[in-house]
């Protein structure tokens, strides 16, 4: 046996079936050869061109669903399950997760400094945590208006004015939001101080209560309605930042 045929004979070898259709594209199949082929596989690509040979296939292999992938003949399952027989993780359904804040702040925090150095060439001024600030105001303020009935749901299980006066839940991220833009505009700070400051000192004071007084175990409504985050020391901080905005802008402007 040649050099060649030892190395061929030595690959890590997987069967891929996968939904190839003209109006239909399986984007978890996609991700399935892809993942095999950067973990060194190499893939028979076998494509289901049509409903019906989805649907044959899936009666034969006594599968519900596609893609399939097979290693030495065993089959491993979909997508998802590919990642677990790998070693990768899966995101459980409803698992609580602080990457949606960190990343919202991280760019938030690369767009102040991207600013700061349009504005002033150079990154680290006091500009720049203002506006990182007034940034991460308005992002969040605009992740809770992609759906506002969601984010009121969720926000009413803790905020304690908006379960006394129900339409604070709908009023909180225009606020938030105009209050924000004001700020990076720095200009009518007869408006956006008060507002800042008002809905800043009334979250701080409701998520305290729910998260360090009551205990409650909540999912926090900072990033918008549908979101993962556990509702403790992030939802805390974002208050917090307002406050702290409102008060610096307070001394500062003349």
């Amino acid at each position: 046996m040649n050099a060649a045929s030892q190395t061929l004979d030595s690959t890590k070898k997987a069967v891929l079936y996968r939904m190839v259709m003209d109006q239909h594209l399986c984007p978890f199949g996609l991700k399935a050869k892809d993942l095999l082929q950067r973990q060194g596989f190499l893939v028979e690509d076998r494509w289901l061109n049509s409903r019906e040979a989805v649907e044959a296939f899936k009666r034969e292999q006594g599968v519900s669903t596609t893609p399939q992938i097979y290693i030495d003949g065993n089959n491993i399952g979909g997508y998802e399950d590919l990642r677990r027989f790998l070693g990768k993780t899966v995101a459980v359904p409803g698992e609580t997760s602080y990457k949606p804040v960190i990343a919202l702040f991280s760019m938030t925090l690369l767009m102040a400094l991207a600013a700061s150095v349009a504005a002033f060439d150079t990154a680290f001024t006091v500009q720049t945590g203002e506006w990182f600030i007034a940034f991460s105001m308005v992002v969040l303020a605009l992740l809770k208006l992609q759906n506002i009935e969601s984010f009121a749901t969720m926000f009413l299980n803790y905020d304690l004015l908006a379960r006394r006066w129900v339409p604070y839940s709908y009023l909180y991220p225009f606020a938030e939001g105009l209050a924000g833009v004001l700020m990076i505009g720095g200009i009518l700070h007869w408006l956006s101080i008060p507002v800042a400051l008002f809905i800043g000192t009334v979250g701080a004071a409701s998520v305290f209560k729910a998260v360090y007084i009551d205990k409650r175990k909540l999912k926090c409504a900072c990033v918008g309605g549908s979101s993962n985050v556990p509702l403790g020391f992030v939802s805390l901080t974002e208050n917090l930042m307002m406050i702290a905005m409102a008060v610096w802008m307070t001394l500062t402007v003349s």
